[in-house]
C-alpha cells in the first residue's frame, strides 16, 4: 500500500535519514520527490530508507564548470545522444558500476523496477550516450512535474557519462529550468560546478518549480546543436 504521509524533513536526523519502510509503489515516489525526500537502502537489515539531507546538493546550469580539456573532447567527440530510448540499460549499467569507497549497490532490484515503472508513468528519464550502437554511457533520474534528479550515471567510454549530464543541463536550460537536484554532491558533481545549499532554500526551489512535462524537457529527437553553447 502507498505511503500517504511522511513526517516532516526537519525531523530528519544529522545523515538526513528520516524514515524506514514503506514501499516504492509510484504514488509513494512522486509523494516523496515532491517533497524533497527520495529513498536510498542502507543496508540488508534496512533494505528501504528515506533520506533528505541538510544541506542538499544541486548543480545549477550558472555554475556549470567545463574545463577547456573536456570542452576540446565535447567538440570532438564522436558519439550520439537519445532520450528515453534505453532506460532499463542505463538503470541496470549503473547497478554494476563499481563505486569508490562502496562495496555494494543501491540500486537493487526492487530500486530498479520501481523506477521502471516511474519511467512507463513518464515520471523518470534517461539519456543515452552511443558508440555505434553500443550503449557506452548515460544518467537516469527523477522527472516530477518540473522536478529533476540526477540519481546515477555511468561510462564506458571516457566522459560519457559527463556529456550525458551536460546534455541534460543543456535541456533543462531550455526548459526554463536552471538547476539540477543531485541529492549530494560527489566528486564529479563538484569538479563541474556542484555545491550544497541549505534544504530549506532547496525546499524553496521545490514549491517554485515551473511545471513542465518530461517530453517538454526531453524532446523525441535531440538536436545535433545539443552542445552548441559549450
Amino acid at each position: 500500500m502507498a505511503v500517504l504521509k511522511f513526517p516532516p524533513v526537519e525531523t530528519a536526523d544529522e545523515n538526513g535519514l528520516l524514515a524506514l519502510g514503506g514501499d516504492l509503489e509510484v504514488p509513494t515516489l512522486v509523494l516523496a520527490y515532491r517533497n524533497g525526500i527520495f529513498p536510498w537502502p542502507i543496508s540488508e537489515e534496512f533494505p528501504l530508507a528515506w533520506f533528505s539531507p541538510d544541506p542538499r546538493g544541486v548543480l545549477d546550469f550558472e555554475d556549470l564548470i567545463l574545463n577547456k580539456r573536456l570542452i576540446r573532447y565535447l567538440k570532438g567527440h564522436n558519439l550520439t545522444f537519445t532520450a528515453n530510448k534505453d532506460f532499463l540499460g542505463v538503470i541496470n549499467a549503473c547497478s554494476s558500476t563499481p563505486r569508490t569507497q562502496q562495496s555494494g549497490t543501491w540500486i537493487t532490484e526492487d530500486v530498479i523496477e520501481s523506477y521502471h515503472n516511474l519511467f512507463k508513468k513518464e515520471f523518470a528519464y534517461s539519456l543515452e550516450a552511443w558508440e555505434g550502437e553500443n550503449l557506452v554511457g548515460g544518467i537516469y533520474g527523477v522527472c516530477i512535474n518540473g522536478i529533476l534528479t540526477g540519481e546515477s550515471m555511468f561510462h564506458k567510454v571516457p566522459n560519457a557519462s559527463k556529456f550525458c549530464l551536460i546534455a541534460v543541463m543543456a535541456l533543462l536550460k531550455r526548459a526554463g529550468i536552471n538547476w539540477l537536484d543531485t541529492q549530494m554532491v560527489t566528486p564529479v558533481i563538484k569538479s563541474l560546478g556542484g555545491k550544497e545549499i541549505p534544504r530549506e532554500d532547496f525546499l524553496s526551489r521545490l514549491s517554485k518549480a515551473p511545471l513542465r512535462s518530461r517530453l517538454e524537457i526531453f524532446p523525441e529527437n535531440l538536436s545535433d546543436d545539443l552542445f552548441r553553447h559549450f
